[in-house]
């Protein structure tokens, strides 16, 4: 495999005559199933929150995940991500090419390094936790697939699996994200240690906690609603599946 997608419960629908393969095994517990197809040739997906959306984002598996996709031979990641936009500029529906990751979550297992005498330490350069050229090369595959995105910006990684208070979403704006979401760590820093290019491409899917309306972030606010978050996404599948076909035909 050269290019490997992760992505949400979603991701699975883009492609037709998805065949499974069996997972290898790894020292850190058992992956989800990884899949192929042929509308996206030496390209290997796994759903991150399993078959079924069984698993909540901090009880992923991401080290055995990350881990599989090493044996795989996977040369790049392509993480698919659903965001709340805090970001005024952002609305439902757009796509974001992330340069920048701020970590709010605890307690995940976020390390292959082990420590001890015997054991092996990484102190990964993680200046740019997403990788350039991979980010230059999603956006070239999106202006080929005729698809707008905002190019930059700031993921913040929340703990989950509840949402975030428009309190919390003050406090990021001002720590600099545009969007949050719960999946991208420790995923991103494990790819590096393994040194496999990783980026991320953003669905923006809902207004992160007070900027869905009202006079302002403590009053009035609109309640976030899981079912339109996933009829957002549903919509923007189509646009999403050109610009992965365009990345992975130049990959």
């Amino acid at each position: 495999m050269k290019t490997a997608i992760i992505g949400g419960t979603g991701l699975k629908a883009l492609a037709d005559a998805a065949t499974s393969l069996a997972p290898p095994q790894t020292p850190y517990g058992e992956p989800v199933t990884p899949w192929v197809c042929d509308e996206f040739p030496n390209t290997v997906f796994i759903n991150r929150h399993a078959d079924g959306h069984t698993l909540l984002p901090h009880e992923i598996n991401y080290r055995a995940n990350l881990w599989m996709l090493r044996e795989l031979e996977a040369r790049a990641i392509v993480a698919v991500l659903t965001v709340g936009g805090i970001a005024a500029t952002l609305a439902n529906g757009d796509f974001v090419l992330p340069r920048q990751i701020v970590d709010y979550t605890s307690g995940r297992a976020h390390t292959f390094s082990t420590g001890g005498p015997n054991g092996k330490i990484f102190h990964a350069d993680f200046s740019e936790p997403f990788s350039p050229s991979l980010r230059s090369q999603l956006a070239a595959a999106a202006h080929a697939a005729n698809v707008e995105f905002h190019d930059g910006g700031v993921y913040g990684c929340t703990q989950g699996p509840r949402l975030e208070t428009a309190a919390e979403i003050d406090r990021m704006e001002r720590d600099g994200c545009t969007v949050v979401g719960m999946t991208a760590m420790p995923e991103a820093a494990l790819a590096r240690e393994l040194q496999i290019p990783y980026a991320g491409l953003c669905m923006v899917v809902n207004p992160a906690a007070g900027r869905g309306g009202g006079e302002s972030h403590t009053e009035n606010l609109d309640e976030i609603d899981v079912a339109d978050m996933r009829n957002v996404a549903s919509a923007m599948r189509p646009r999403l599946m050109r610009i992965l076909q365009r990345f992975v035909e130049s990959a």
